[in-house]
């Protein structure tokens, strides 16, 4: 099997090449290679012979259907992906999260055989209400200038879907995480900063609620749904989620235990505009598909903090030169 994969020298992208290649996948990796992204994060297999290295953007419709040609599955997993940064740029999550995924569209359009599967999110639905639970054909709600981004581009992809006779897969998931994420992200930046003996900026109260998934899982999830992907046009969303649903300043007390680190560096800082309160996925229908997540976020959690106590040369390279920059930004007031 062949496959084209967008932005897999991200976080979930290149576990995901990782897990293809060791499938015995042909894959052919896309990315413009941002400041989140790594060819590092892929390991050894940044050289192994079934992978294709390509350098660009997948707004760049011309090379993104050269590059889908003779595939059997497309798989987008190249966004913006940062809220916070989304309240700052809201513009850039535009460009990357909506046209490009109209850029796959329009190349995959022109080759009925090619399969796209289109990583979303459980943001699209907003702030739920304990205990609702959203399911597959739940009312988009997004309350930030990504999430809105990524409900953008379902809206995009079921009306190519509609218009154009086209099976299309849309996976949303919750929260993940695990070694390699970017250090902007919430675990990444706790652990770090725990590790350094810093001030941890807590938003608010800290008891929004989020639903957390080990990145390995994630990946089991992906090749459950590519063994069923769809024939018949329409949009078939799956929703990946854990069922474990914890608050924010649990979690950063939790990565305080972990560190050995006093719990007074968690800081309550000025809460962001629009932070939702609780994300919750009713993942059943995954499930009855044969998937369930095999790591308590206990364990994932720990291996997390793990990985960042052990690699501290990796992930402080993989932050990239603006990062320093970025938190001044994005936190020094609150701190201040």
């Amino acid at each position: 099997m062949k496959a084209l994969v967008t932005g897999g020298c991200g976080f979930i992208g290149s576990h995901l090449v990782r897990g293809l290649l060791a499938d015995g996948w042909q894959v052919t990796n896309l990315d413009k290679l941002t400041y989140a992204s790594n060819p590092a994060n892929l390991g050894p297999d940044a050289s192994h012979p079934a992978l294709t290295m390509v350098q660009g953007d997948i707004c760049d419709a011309t090379l993104v259907r050269e590059l889908s040609e003779g595939v059997d599955v497309v798989f987008n997993f190249a966004a913006e992906t940062h809220v916070d940064r989304s309240l700052l740029d809201p513009g850039v999550f535009v460009r990357t999260d909506v046209e490009g995924v109209v850029s796959l569209l329009e190349a995959v359009r022109d080759r009925p055989g090619v399969a796209l599967v289109h990583m979303s999110t459980d943001e699209v639905f907003g702030s739920l209400q304990a205990p609702t639970e959203a399911t597959e054909d739940f009312p988009f709600a997004p309350s930030s200038p990504y999430s809105a981004s990524k409900a953008a581009a379902e809206l995009m992809v079921r009306a190519y879907s509609e218009t154009y006779a086209m099976p299309v897969t849309v996976i949303r998931c919750c929260n993940v995480y695990g070694p390699n994420q970017h250090l902007e992200k919430f675990i990444p930046l706790f652990t770090t900063r725990a590790l350094a003996g810093e001030a941890m900026p807590l938003y608010g109260d800290g008891l929004q609620e989020r639903e957390w998934l080990f990145v390995e899982d994630l990946v089991a999830a992906v090749r459950v749904v590519i063994r069923q992907l769809p024939a018949a046009p329409g949009v078939q969303a799956v929703h990946v989620g854990s069922g474990e649903r914890v608050a924010n300043i649990h979690v950063a007390r939790q990565i305080c235990n972990l560190t050995e680190r006093p719990l007074d560096l968690v800081r309550p800082v000025t809460d962001r505009p629009g932070h939702d309160r609780r994300y919750a996925l009713d993942s059943s229908r995954l499930r009855t598909m044969g998937w369930s997540p095999r790591i308590r976020f206990e364990d994932g959690l720990a291996a997390t903090v793990r990985w960042y106590a052990e690699n501290a040369e990796t992930w402080s390279v993989a932050a990239g030169e603006d990062f320093g920059g970025y938190f001044a930004r994005q936190y020094g007031d609150r701190l201040a």
